[in-house]
């Protein structure tokens, strides 16, 4: 089908071409006799020339008077020109107004998070959040290409159950027909039944945690992408692991550089992630905590934050001592330098108030205690690449977990965390395979053992050597993207306290 229109995506194509456009205004500069708009259309932004002496008196009535964020159909000749964005521009022939937008309330100035989340709706057509979910996009479709060229098939879980997966303190809560039933935490135990039919299955879908935390890791419903894989053990799972992130990795550098040039990404940390991936246990991560090299990398980040935030705030102060003698253009850029230097100043405030709380973390972390966010995050300052930790404490580890042969007290479990202190990505391991055994550890996890006879089948039933994770994408968006805060990461976030809009 020939489409109606030109995207702006395909116009270093049509150079030379006359071609029409229909978009969204995301900005404009200019006067008189000459308008510069900035239009956008979804798959990018292209600069459009409207001269008056080359188009009629309602064309140029349009570009003098359209709004940010009026809908616009622009025709007109593609011209190349590199110092563009997208190496082109349109010198247009016409311009019609498709509808005037009111007031727009998102501007280039900066805006408080809260009013951007309240905003959330008109957030996403800004260049960053379109950027973002372009990557989001990116890592789907590299997602759906590893698993299905390497044999899984994709299979759906509900999306409600009966029963919890990883404890009941997380549940959301609901009636069903008069009856309890909960929105899922996750789709593995489902996974393994179909991972019984399939051999090697996929599950990609909304999950849910009432987890009353405000950390910038957690959402409270996200998405979950959990393979499950019959006769595969636990080093064979954290090999699955590894080659699917390498994958996504691969393919987001490839596809999305200009999205992360936009993002401000530094490309130079994503081409360093390359197998193999370093492995260690639990007992090894503890140690690395406890070790003076832990005390050493924290002093000389704090040492180097420090130096940073003097560097922005000497920037900052000799800007704004120019920036009534600047022209216009000039301020322009000041103000948008501003706004970033701003936006990190804040995150180094966070990070010097972390520091400290780190390294009384690290140094006074307990064997049998579970990793919290501070000890992900110095964990991976170890490291240039993702880690994978295995052979956790079965204490802290799901019920379905198989125990270590070799140490009764250790669960066959790993968890992937990512570099630049993103922490935990992929989290899964072998699941136990003796009925007595998964029976006595529902009993002691005090779950209802009726909800589990289906589970309990699988056991019963040809029970085989199977694994599998999960993998948060919005997790590793906010990794690949190097964002602060999950938030940005789904189109519309639940987090505690906000549904709307």
């Amino acid at each position: 089908m020939t489409e109606p229109f030109t995207s702006i995506k395909s116009l270093p194509e049509h150079v030379g071409e006359r071609v029409t456009l229909k978009g969204w205004l995301y900005n404009k500069r200019g006067s008189k006799a000459l308008y510069f708009l900035i239009l956008r259309d979804g798959t990018g932004l292209v600069q459009c020339v409207v001269n008056q002496d080359n188009v009629d008196e309602t064309s140029f009535a349009v570009a003098e008077t359209a709004t940010q964020e009026s809908a616009l159909e622009i025709v007109g000749t593609v011209n190349a020109d590199e110092r563009q964005v997208g190496g082109v521009e349109i010198h247009a022939e016409s311009a019609t107004l498709i509808a005037q937008a009111e007031s727009y309330p998102i501007t280039p100035k900066e805006h408080g998070v809260e009013f951007l989340m309240d905003n959330r709706h008109l957030w996403l057509r800004s260049q960053r959040q379109w950027a973002i979910m372009r990557v989001r996009n990116r890592i789907i479709m590299a997602i759906h290409a590893y698993f299905q060229s390497e044999g899984y098939i994709q299979m759906d879980p509900p999306v409600l159950t009966g029963n919890a997966v990883e404890g009941t303190s997380t549940l959301f809560e609901l009636e069903y027909f008069d009856k309890p039933a909960y929105l899922t935490q996750s789709g593995q135990l489902h996974g393994e039944a179909m991972a019984m039919a399939h051999g090697k299955i996929y599950t990609f879908g909304p999950t849910f945690r009432a987890e009353k935390s405000k950390t910038r890791r957690h959402l409270t419903e996200f998405w979950m992408i959990e393979p499950e894989m019959a006769f595969y053990d636990l080093d064979m799972d954290m090999q699955v692991a590894e080659e699917l992130l390498l994958a996504i990795v691969g393919d987001v550098l490839r596809d999305c550089r200009d999205e992360l040039e936009i993002l401000g990404r530094d490309f130079a940390k994503l081409d360093l992630i390359q197998g193999p991936f370093p492995r260690i246990s639990y007992d090894e991560a503890v140690e690395l905590l406890h070790s003076d090299e832990t005390q050493r990398i924290l002093d000389a980040e704090h040492e180097e934050t420090t130096a940073e935030e003097k560097v922005l705030k000497e920037e900052r102060t000799a800007n704004r001592a120019a920036y009534g003698q600047a022209k216009k253009g000039e301020k322009r850029r000041i103000d948008a330098r501003e706004i970033d230097i701003n936006k990190r100043l804040d995150e180094i405030e966070e990070d010097l108030r972390n520091i400290p709380a780190w390294k009384e973390s690290a140094a006074n972390f307990e064997w049998g205690a579970d990793f919290g966010g501070s000890d992900e995050t110095v964990l991976t300052k170890h490291f240039d690449r993702p880690i994978i930790v295995h052979r956790f404490p079965a204490v802290i580890k799901a019920f379905y977990m198989k125990r270590d042969p070799e140490d009764d007290r250790l669960a066959l479990g790993m968890d992937v965390l990512a570099p630049e202190g993103y922490g935990e990505i992929v989290g899964g391991g072998e699941r136990a395979t003796d009925l007595a055994f998964l029976k006595q550890q529902v009993q002691d996890h005090g779950l209802p053992e009726e909800v589990f006879d289906w589970y309990f089948d699988l056991r019963r039933y040809g029970s085989v050597p199977h694994s599998g994770f999960g993998i948060g994408l919005e997790r590793t968006v906010a990794w690949i993207c190097g964002l602060h805060h999950v938030r940005e990461t789904i189109p519309f976030p639940r987090l505690m306290g906000r549904i709307h809009p």
